[in-house]
């Protein structure tokens, strides 16, 4: 079954959690999918994370859509979500135009930081399903500090998230709010929030697909390594490098043989051709 955004909102409605993570390629996109997660996330954290960028500010409408294709290729059920990125979204002619580039490229739903109202409407006029963002807001604060520790800040990401709600906006990512923000926000909205630092109480949890497998050698407070990406990986190719050093690989195993007769036929005509 091909999840949807009323898929996420039953989830929420009958208090199950949902499991988002990033995917940027084929075969992450392909696992994640069998393993059943709900949302993969196409997000502009492919900067950092898989590209060598310094920040989110650089990635490019033709970076989102080069990995969103690779990931629609290995995704059957999961709602994928894609990032407009940095300065793509700037007037609401330009934020349609794109987010139908990126709807045509494999993108269920589209996500955009802040409080856009004037934006917003105008792709929810246009049929686009829109994704809000609210807290700490990558694309555009470069200090990954916590958001909405006082009451000013709070007050005004629970009226963001009320005004996008009444906007229309289908699903809300909360990043790296206090958990007790995270909470009220989510019992005051009738729609999904998924959050990324942001507490136990959100309807729904993402996290980068790096950090999980330990790709990355940062260590988050907000995310578990589930595997050792980075050491195991390691050990691999320095005994692939020992094995082709030493002349263990490749070994008999490894290799294609010629039929006898054909080869005597061979070695019979370059010695009398060559």
């Amino acid at each position: 079954m091909k999840k949807d955004s009323a898929y996420l909102l039953a989830k929420k409605q009958n208090h199950q959690k949902i499991v988002a993570l990033t995917a940027y390629d084929y075969p992450t996109a392909l696992l994640q999918d069998r393993a059943g997660v709900d949302v993969i996330f196409v997000g502009d954290s492919v900067g950092t994370n898989i590209l060598g960028y310094d920040s989110e500010q650089e990635v490019t409408m033709d970076d989102i859509v080069h990995h969103l294709k690779a990931v629609r290729r290995g995704t059957s059920q999961a709602y994928i979500l894609a990032d407009l990125p940095y300065a793509s979204y700037e007037t609401p002619k330009q934020a349609l135009e794109n987010a139908r580039k990126l709807l045509a490229n494999g993108a269920d739903i589209i996500k955009l930081e802040g409080v856009r109202e004037e934006i917003v409407k105008h792709l929810i006029k246009h049929d686009i399903n829109v994704c809000g963002h609210l807290g700490l807001l990558p694309q555009t604060q470069q200090q990954k500090k916590v958001q909405g520790k006082s009451f000013e800040q709070a007050k005004e990401l629970i009226e963001g998230a009320l005004t996008l709600e009444r906007i229309g906006i289908s699903v809300l990512l909360l990043e790296l709010i206090p958990e007790e923000l995270g909470q009220i926000i989510t019992e005051k909205v009738s729609i999904p929030t998924i959050g990324i630092g942001s507490g136990r109480f959100t309807d729904g949890q993402v996290l980068i697909v790096n950090d999980i497998l330990g790709i990355t050698p940062r260590k988050l407070k907000l995310a578990t390594k589930y595997q050792d990406y980075q050491t195991l990986t390691l050990q691999a190719i320095e005994q692939y490098k020992q094995e082709v050093e030493q002349k263990i690989f490749p070994s008999d195993e490894n290799v294609q043989h010629m039929v006898q007769e054909e080869l005597q036929n061979f070695i019979q005509w370059v010695k009398q051709s060559l």
